[in-house]
């Protein structure tokens, strides 16, 4: 998805690297006396110690979510029916404010799949779930954030370079947060970097409505400009009435990157107040800041597919905020990456290395050398993206083979007592493996012609009855225990 862009001078070049180290000396003058390596507890690393305030919970979980696949990819559609994704995003995030946060909090849990080991009460279905996170993360969700962020990079900048070199520039700035600053410094650098992010992107909204005279309909085909999606859209209406929901619950609610930010306030309370002002901002301006861009560059330029982003700022930025901008699209790929990368080495450490080696003495030492790792790795993986004809379908593609098998475990876990960790493993990889099939084989193939919002329905449902069969096959019976004890221990 080549971006056709002017050539960049050496004073924006300056203006990006002196706004990404302002954002980096903000960070440290912020955390430095917060303690921000006082001890090496799990803790202390992975969730802030339990400092966080609403402000940087709210500041977080936007811009772990926000990034150049979205910027990017979302506004790469050229239609204001992607806007559901965000909307329907603020009910995900209502649900983790007051259905799981005071789960996750009476549990006193550093990773989700804490919670999944308490309810069921065996290790094995929290070593499956960390392991498909860990392997999303790893394969998936880091190299692709590199790959959007490298490719529009180098492309706003014109430099003949590889990709390659952006990818490893972004990647270490990224570790280095994690690295030296565990969540604490990533929530605060998420926050201060999505003031600039967010008010940028506003920017560039009102500049392109202002480009073609605040008239986005003239000129544009009604199914562009539509909030109803017919059968043939990325969003049919009815999706919104089936998988959609649950697709938000699983993002917003049981992922790891995500929920780990909610679980660093010092109070449920104060996680509740950062949760919902992250909805505030979910619904009042993310979705025209991914969608109005993508429609005003389809009637500037036609559909140019993933390329509208950035033609359109080429076309209305001043060439003044270039600079401002390349630091805009760095700190949203670094934010992203970063918290991401946070989440992983928890996942990691929490609950593999521990139970493998031992209790973890100093889980910063650990974190440092598994942030390399990981890090060296995605950087690597890079290149696998090269090839997506759009990056953010490709990503709700991969992402459907994980999200529904893994919330079933969490609503099996949750609902029912009495019921093995065996049990729910069998859920899991029942749905991992039809969604496989509907995927690779049964949809190409045109065997089923269903789109895979609603399948995700079927995958969800079909995976708990599997869990609860198979629960009744192991000699257990399982007992309902409805919404009302969702927060109690189990039995």
């Amino acid at each position: 998805m080549p971006i056709d862009l002017p050539s960049v001078s050496t004073a924006q070049v300056l203006v990006c690297i002196a706004l990404t180290v302002l954002v980096g000396v903000l960070t440290w003058l912020k955390v430095r006396g917060a303690g921000t390596r006082r001890g090496g507890s799990d803790k202390e690393v992975f969730l802030a110690g339990g400092g966080l305030t609403w402000p940087f919970v709210a500041g977080s979980i936007t811009l772990t979510n926000l990034s150049t696949d979205q910027l990017v990819g979302m506004n790469g559609n050229q239609m204001l029916l992607l806007a559901w994704w965000e909307i329907a995003g603020f009910f995900g995030l209502m649900i983790l404010a007051f259905v799981f946060v005071p789960v996750y909090y009476r549990n006193n849990c550093t990773t989700v799949t804490e919670l999944l080991e308490r309810r069921y009460g065996g290790r094995s279905i929290r070593t499956l779930i960390s392991g498909l996170f860990l392997f999303g993360n790893v394969v998936i969700y880091l190299p692709a954030a590199l790959y959007s962020g490298s490719l529009f990079m180098r492309s706003l900048f014109g430099m003949d370079l590889p990709l390659l070199f952006f990818a490893a520039l972004l990647a270490a700035v990224s570790a280095a947060y994690t690295i030296f600053g565990g969540l604490r410094a990533v929530a605060v650098m998420d926050t201060f970097s999505g003031i600039g992010v967010l008010g940028l992107a506003l920017v560039i909204v009102f500049l392109a409505l202002a480009a073609v005279g605040f008239d986005i309909v003239t000129g544009v085909p009604p199914e562009r400009l539509t909030m109803i999606g017919g059968d043939d859209s990325p969003i049919p209406w009815h999706t919104l009435l089936t998988g959609m929901l649950f697709i938000q619950v699983f993002y917003w609610s049981t992922n790891q990157n995500i929920t780990q930010k909610a679980m660093a306030a010092p109070t449920v309370r104060e996680a509740q107040k950062g949760v919902l002002a992250a909805a505030a901002i979910r619904i009042l301006i993310i979705p025209p800041i991914v969608v109005i861009p993508g429609v005003v560059a389809y009637k500037l330029f036609g559909d140019v597919g993933d390329a509208a982003y950035g033609r359109l700022v080429a076309e209305v930025l001043p060439g003044w905020l270039a600079g401002a901008f390349a630091a805009m699209v760095a700190a949203a790929v670094i934010t992203t990456f970063s918290a991401v990368l946070n989440s992983t080495v928890a996942l990691y450490s929490v609950d593999f290395h521990e139970r493998l080696s031992g209790k973890v003495a100093d889980h910063w030492r650990l974190g440092a050398l598994v942030s390399v790792v990981v890090t060296v790795v995605a950087v690597a993986l890079v290149p696998v993206f090269q090839d997506a004809d759009s990056i953010i379908n490709l990503l709700q593609q991969l992402n459907g083979l994980f999200s529904m098998p893994i919330l079933s475990a969490f609503i099996v876990g949750l609902l029912f007592r009495h019921v093995a960790a065996p049990a729910a493993i069998c859920g899991v990889s029942w749905g991992f493996g039809i969604y496989a099939a509907y995927t690779f084989v049964w949809q190409p193939q045109g065997l089923i012609t269903l789109h895979y919002i609603h399948f995700m329905v079927v995958v969800l449902a079909s995976s708990v009855v599997a869990a609860l069969v198979c629960n009744r096959l192991l000699g257990n019976r399982a007992r309902w225990i409805g919404f009302a004890d969702i927060r109690g221990p189990a039995a």
